[in-house]
């Protein structure tokens, strides 16, 4: 009798101890969740900001910016909007967007206009790779930024009137269903100087511009740019 006591206390003492014990390692988990929390600095939207200005000026990329605030579209920031940014190490600031010879500080809107189709919205079974600027017919299409006439031709397939302009460093832009077309191939363009006029050529059932900055072949979204 006094031994199966014994291994009862002995056995009651044990998982004491083990509940103890797990209970003691929940600190050093807790520490280390802790210091997974991202480190980094928030940022304030000023009037003329954009997504990838704001990148280059803390050093850091625009879909990391986009992930860490759990932006929706990243198609629209606000003046007085609060975003974090997330950075590995000391917080990095640059008084200005770093310049790189080629590349344009941020790009300006092409032409005046309504937004009516969005960066990967579906267009039947495709999926958008520009924006679709709806215009009044005539309306004058401006570089986005200084560059040079890549290609112009008057039935690319599917988008009428087309134009794409180098900007250096794998930037271009992409200029679609224009009424017609003002400038050559090898042409010196600058920012904001008139290339096309707004159409429905090729697949466009009325007026509106088709607008698309990529990088290298890749398409990426022009609200990352445009002010």
């Amino acid at each position: 009798m006094e031994k199966g006591k014994a291994l009862i206390i002995a056995g009651v003492f044990v998982l004491g101890a083990s509940f103890l014990g797990g209970c003691a390692s929940r600190g050093p988990v807790a520490e280390k969740v802790r210091r997974k929390t991202p480190s980094g600095v928030y940022h304030v939207v000023e009037r003329g900001d954009t997504l990838w200005r704001i990148a280059k000026t803390y050093g850091t990329e625009v879909e990391d910016i986009v992930n860490a605030n759990r932006m929706p579209s990243a198609t629209k920031i606000d003046v007085g909007q609060k975003l974090f940014i997330p950075q590995e190490g000391p917080v990095k600031r640059y008084a200005k967007a770093p310049g790189i010879k080629g590349v344009p500080v941020a790009f300006s809107w092409p032409v005046v206009g309504r937004v009516i189709s969005h960066f990967g919205e579906k267009k039947g079974l495709v999926k958008n790779k520009g924006i679709d600027i709806e215009a009044r017919e005539g309306s004058k299409v401006v570089a986005a930024a200084e560059g040079v006439v890549s290609f112009a031709q008057e039935n690319m397939k599917g988008l009428g009137k087309t134009i794409i302009l180098d900007h250096g460093n794998g930037f271009s832009t992409v200029y679609a269903h224009n009424s017609c077309i003002l400038v050559n191939v090898g042409d010196r363009i600058e920012r904001n100087q008139a290339i096309a006029r707004v159409g429905n050529t090729g697949r466009a059932e009325w007026p509106y511009l088709h607008f698309q900055i990529r990088k290298g072949h890749e398409p990426i979204n022009p609200f990352y740019y445009l002010p």
